[in-house]
């Protein structure tokens, strides 16, 4: 996968990589907020997402956490990993945690996202 400066990042903490074939994840802030992950429920290979719209959930000690499409698409593929291992969220939140892959169906949406500097300004002022 990327390093985080190369992904962009939706203000309910999920990274996109974008492509032809997007990547979709949440960040380490935000697995750091959530605690140890015990369950992840994925979209199914398929699904349409509509951006900003629940399409996942991700179960921590603490709670359960709506996951939310960074863009608009359709699903191509999903992490099997993370449902058989959610811990892998913890561990390797944007290379093997990743979530799902996706195909945008309108790149442009993209654009309201934050780059790296733009989500660590955002995140520092969150708290």
């Amino acid at each position: 996968m990327s390093k985080p400066e190369e992904l962009k990042y939706a203000k309910s903490h999920e990274w996109i990589q974008l492509g032809e074939e997007a990547v979709v994840g949440i960040s380490d802030h935000a697995q750091h907020e959530m605690g140890d992950v015990v369950f992840v429920e994925l979209p199914k290979v398929g699904q349409k997402l509509e951006k900003e719209k629940p399409c996942a959930v991700v179960e921590s000690v603490k709670s359960a956490f709506d996951i939310y499409a960074p863009v608009s698409g359709e699903v191509t593929a999903v992490n099997d990993l993370v449902t058989s291992d959610p811990a892998l969220l913890n561990q390797s939140p944007t290379e093997n945690g990743w979530l799902f892959k996706m195909k945008p169906a309108n790149p442009a949406e993209a654009e309201t996202l934050m780059d790296w500097k733009a989500y660590q300004e955002f995140v520092k002022q969150a708290h």
